[in-house]
């Protein structure tokens, strides 16, 4: 059911959160000293990370410049959420009174949260909803982009942070649809395992508190329900880099492990709403060539959400309901992390609250 209308009257800014890609192959570099520059993703003091992250970017340079050549050289992700921005801004002028204006921040490239607030602060918004395009909350993404924009804007408006959205309605049903699409245009095959693929993080940024995989994981729960009994299925993680522990299974043992067992593949990008290189490089090249090397019979790829439309009607259901709550941040959904996750700002807020 559509969250209903706000009050009229009201400029809104909704602004919508994304990691960023680089525009030309000559951005590779300082987009990827930017990513490793995080202290969210290396977390060593500055005059430590900023050397390191100087090195990681000369290093992964080239092979990094050869990805985005495969994508004409440059990632989409730009023109992606763009695309997303103007369908969400339809989507919500349609359905609300207030005048609202939709905008794009990213985190590691253009346009920057630094850029975005100017053109914010200049809408002069009574409202400003930061809405994430990372579904499920993490440290290392939600939390950092939204410490970015605290850092960079200083206009008006009062400010609602969404948190995540795992459960949201639409989001659920726009996987289910995209997965059933990609399954009966490669014919209906029998005999396949679902494979949602995440973006993996380190074990012990989970182990601090980061409720990631708890939300990757009933996400794919959800969707596995809504799909129905008939589906074989398992969570998998992908783009392992660095010499700690990461989250398991991986995206290519999984592979392996159906192929082992006489099965093929779907694999949808579960925590990926936009194609960027994890999905064209990774799922399209680099995972597909496992599967042909286990020689597994089906290899099959489900295209990440775009601007499906259940899922474009979910995110206008999730900046209402955030514009709505009394709680800030708040989770744009029903769901709650289980236990007591010392990253999610959520359960702080309601302890601040006293709920």
């Amino acid at each position: 059911m559509a969250a209903e209308p706000t009050k009229a009257g009201r400029r809104i800014a909704v602004v919508l959160l994304n990691l960023g890609g680089p525009d030309s192959l000559k951005a590779v570099r300082p987009f990827l000293f930017n990513l490793f520059a995080d202290p969210a993703i290396i977390s060593a003091p500055a005059p430590i990370r900023y050397p390191l992250a100087a090195l990681i970017a000369v290093t992964r340079g080239k092979m990094a410049r050869a990805n985005y050549a495969r994508m004409g050289g440059a990632s989409p992700l730009g023109p992606g959420t763009n695309a997303q921005a103007e369908v969400l801004q339809a989507i919500l002028s349609d359905r609300m009174t207030d005048e609202v204006k939709v905008f794009v921040a990213m985190r590691y490239w253009r346009p920057t949260s630094e850029e975005t607030a100017l053109a914010v602060a200049a809408f002069v918004p009574d409202e400003v909803v930061l809405l994430p395009l990372y579904p499920q909350f993490s440290t290392t993404t939600t939390a950092s982009s939204v410490k970015a924009w605290a850092k960079a804007y200083r206009g008006p408006g009062r400010i609602r942070s969404v948190c995540c959205y795992p459960l949201e309605a639409g989001l659920v049903e726009a996987h289910a649809t995209a997965i059933e699409g990609a399954w009966e245009r490669a014919g209906k095959p029998s005999g396949v395992r679902l494979l949602f693929s995440a973006h993996g993080l380190p074990e012990q940024v989970v182990e601090g508190g980061d409720p990631y995989q708890a939300q990757v994981e009933v996400l794919a729960e959800a969707v596995a329900a809504r799909l129905g009994e008939r589906w074989d299925w398992k969570v998998c993680y992908q783009s392992r880099v660095g010499p700690l522990k990461w989250l398991g299974p991986t995206t290519p043992d999984c592979i392996a492990e159906a192929a082992a067992e006489g099965l093929g593949v779907i694999i949808t990008p579960i925590a990926f709403v936009s194609e960027h290189v994890e999905t064209l490089v990774e799922l399209d090249h680099d995972y597909a060539k496992v599967a042909e090397s286990v020689n597994i019979d089906h290899y099959i790829r489900v295209p990440a959400l775009g601007v499906q439309q259940d899922f474009m009607e979910g995110l206008a259901d999730v900046a209402i309901a955030a514009l709505n709550s009394k709680i800030a941040p708040q989770p744009g959904s029903a769901y709650v992390c289980p236990g007591r996750w010392s990253g999610c700002p959520v359960d702080r807020a309601r302890e601040g609250l006293g709920q």
